[in-house]
């Protein structure tokens, strides 16, 4: 009882006619509750953003974001709407057609729809020419690194290596959506790993249409979604291209409406991204847009200590030979083989900051050398020493 029923299409126009329905109810019967419940206003701004979708049978992913913005709407009035049954009934509704249409509750939601704008003229999706025309110079470029177990390189030049699990976004903003998922890997107890990297280009006036991009473990291939490599043409250019020199290694991927480069690689036994942006493209987030492990890097409970082991360790000499500066991305190359044993895992940290070379134009920002690591290192962190030999003791026992 309850459960609206996962079929065809008229479940989808059912639902749609039962919000102005509901919207009507409210308005006459309801005024006093809307002033502190806003679940009128979650409900319109569903309708406004679905009304001109087709009605087809089935899954429609094309529903996914408004109704994460429905959600996201009806959360942030729950408290409001506790006794409503008009807020009841939309958060039961969300619920079914997230089922219906296969939809993650995780994801990028829905954009307010702009204004009309006047037609777009002269090289308006070329963001870097736009930019020096306006402004006299070049905008400031910022660089995201996220490789390894994870390890993140914020567009602060922060450093952080986290012990997320499951799918957290790396960017969100106006332009850009991407959103990596990392899974255990085996190793010690707490090791985890890229496996999959999901990059959405969201529309953008008449410069593009929503494409996407998603490469997992074994699989990068060297295409978008809808096995295109180009999108966006306009006067016989393209705002988005997609180039591969090593097909399923490494893809990069430009976007010249938003002059940002993307590399995708895979290192070992798990995926990288090294991201080049302007800073004003990745500065346009709203307040609610605020898990983004590449603005903010990991949340404070899911930081782990980087391992500065003593020279003598075989980690230390294999990294040493790698990376000769004693940086962070020679700290993520230990930390890297102690949680997993696997030589081949220090390539992304080589690769990593190999890219970090190339991303940033002030050479003097390459190398993180967080302060004291240059003169001495540090014997390895007590916790860090616990966690791998209680990984190694858990491996060891699932044999016996």
């Amino acid at each position: 009882m309850g459960k609206l029923p996962v079929c065809n299409g008229c479940t989808l126009l059912s639902w749609n006619r039962s919000i102005v329905v509901a919207l009507l109810l409210s308005q006459l019967c309801c005024s006093q509750v809307w002033a502190q419940c806003r679940i009128l206003r979650c409900n319109s701004d569903y309708v406004a953003a679905t009304q001109h979708l087709r009605v087809r049978e089935g899954a429609d992913v094309r529903y996914c974001s408004p109704l994460r913005s429905y959600a996201h709407c009806t959360k942030k009035t729950a408290r409001a709407c506790r006794g409503d049954l008009a807020y009841h009934s939309a958060v039961q509704g969300i619920e079914d057609l997230l089922i219906q249409h296969r939809c993650p509750k995780t994801g990028p939601t829905a954009q307010p729809r702009p204004p009309p704008q006047a037609p777009l003229s002269g090289d308006a999706c070329c963001y870097e020419r736009v930019y020096q025309q306006q402004q006299g110079h070049a905008p400031e470029y910022v660089h995201c690194g996220v490789f390894g177990d994870p390890h993140v390189r914020t567009f602060q030049d922060e450093f952080h290596t986290c012990a997320v699990r499951g799918a957290w976004p790396l960017i969100d903003n106006e332009y850009l959506y991407v959103q990596a998922t990392s899974a255990p890997t085996g190793g010690a107890a707490y090791a985890t790993a890229l496996t999959k990297i999901t990059i959405i280009f969201k529309n953008w006036r008449e410069c593009i249409e929503q494409q996407i991009y998603q490469a997992e473990l074994d699989d990068v291939p060297p295409a978008f979604v809808d096995g295109s490599v180009m999108g966006g043409e306009r006067r016989g250019q393209h705002s988005l291209q997609v180039r591969s020199q090593a097909p399923g290694q490494q893809v990069e991927i430009w976007a010249a409406h938003i002059g940002t480069r993307l590399v995708v690689r895979q290192s070992g036994r798990s995926l990288g991204l090294s991201v080049r942006a302007p800073r004003p493209i990745v500065d346009t987030f709203t307040p609610e847009q605020d898990l983004q492990l590449c603005v903010w890097g990991c949340p404070a409970s899911q930081r782990l200590s980087r391992p500065l082991p003593q020279p003598s360790t075989e980690a230390h000499a294999h990294c040493s030979a790698l990376l000769p500066v004693p940086d962070v991305y020679f700290q993520a190359c230990v930390f890297d083989l102690l949680a997993t044993g696997d030589t081949n895992s220090s390539a992304a940290a080589v690769a990593a900051l190999e890219d970090a070379r190339v991303m940033l134009s002030d050479p003097d920002k390459v190398h993180l050398v967080p302060a004291g690591t240059a003169q001495h290192l540090p014997n390895l962190p007590l916790t860090l020493a616990v966690a791998v030999l209680a990984g190694r003791l858990h491996n060891l026992l699932a044999y016996q």
